[in-house]
């Protein structure tokens, strides 16, 4: 009886030592974020983006530089090298640079912070802290939380699964999906250097400009001198709301396309072959903020939504569009010609 009573005990120690050294709880995890965030000096890190807005598969490298607690440069670029834009913060303000057009945009806003941006790590760990009913699951490898979204169009892309190492809580890979939890948007990381050291000039608007554009000469010369792009039509669709004219106009740089779409809401979309600017010593200050279509970064004011992408001037244009619908047009606008 003495040695059951005894067998009996040394196994529920061990269990219970098992069970002290085991998973983390969801709340461990969430402390260890806020910590890290708050703790880390910044981090560099490599990524691929998938989109799938358009009529197939968009993929675009992401390079992420962040410096804290408000230096950033986050680098985009199409996978068939196309389209390239980076986004710039320092204590100048928020840039917006397109390096094949020798174009950089000036923004007073307070941009990373008025919304989630899905390759950036403290802002995926705030929305993971902000969701008081967050899922949270821990596999053999990582640990994994789906949560509530605050994107531009976060009606449209209302929730998130966002994978994390569970060595260092290293982000893995973030899928942003609709309401029907159909994947959209997809961040794959590849390399993340925490507490990374930068030069000075790290974060330098004309440093930057002057190295992406040695560094991509070919396709500024693409860009530059592209003759003839082919007409794109948003693929989103809204009830009640169809193309009733498009004009094609002659100007002294080209052809410029305005369609017109009328029906319950009415809006206007222009395009025409974007132009590089021989010499842009001094950024284009613009009002409005910068919107993160995801291949490109667009400015939003005034209900007029802009963006340049392969080498074309875009201007969506409504006074009876919400926010989130007009980026969902504008993230629609690409890949292949539709009607």
């Amino acid at each position: 009886m003495r040695r059951t009573w005894l067998f009996w005990c040394l196994l529920l120690f061990i269990v219970g030592s098992l069970a002290a050294c085991g998973e983390k709880s969801q709340q461990d995890v969430l402390k260890a974020l806020d910590e890290k965030v708050q703790t880390m000096s910044g981090y560099k890190a490599e990524a691929k983006m998938t989109l799938q807005t358009g009529t197939e598969p968009q993929v675009y490298e992401i390079e992420i530089w962040h410096k804290s607690p408000n230096y950033y440069r986050v680098n985009l670029k199409n996978a068939q090298r196309d389209q390239h834009q980076m986004i710039l913060r320092n204590d100048e303000g928020v840039f917006v640079l397109t390096p094949a057009l020798n174009k950089s945009f000036r923004f007073q806003s307070d941009w990373p912070q008025n919304a989630s941006q899905v390759y950036l790590y403290e802002s995926l760990v705030k929305d993971i802290l902000a969701d008081t009913k967050a899922d949270f699951k821990a596999t053999k490898n990582h640990y994994v939380f789906q949560t509530k979204t605050n994107y531009e169009n976060k009606k449209m892309l209302p929730k998130q699964e966002i994978t994390l190492n569970k060595k260092d809580l290293t982000p893995v890979k973030v899928m942003v999906m609709d309401v029907d939890s159909q994947p959209m948007l997809t961040v794959e990381f590849s390399k993340v250097e925490w507490n990374a050291s930068f030069d000075d000039n790290a974060f330098d608007v004309s440093k930057n400009m002057t190295r992406a554009k040695l560094e991509n000469e070919q396709e500024a010369t693409t860009a530059a001198n592209q003759q003839a792009a082919p007409i794109m039509y948003p693929t989103y669709e809204l009830d009640g709301v169809k193309l009733a004219e498009e004009k094609e106009f002659t100007t002294a740089n080209g052809k410029r396309i305005v369609m017109t779409f009328a029906g319950e809401k009415s809006f206007t979309l222009v395009q025409e072959k974007a132009h590089a600017i021989p010499t842009a010593n001094v950024s284009t200050t613009v009002k409005g903020e910068p919107v993160d279509l995801g291949f490109a970064v667009g400015a939003m004011a005034n209900g007029t939504l802009t963006w340049t992408y392969k080498g074309v001037d875009f201007i969506l244009a409504s006074q009876d569009l919400t926010k989130e619908e007009m980026v969902a047009i504008a993230r629609s606008v690409q890949g292949k010609v539709m009607k």
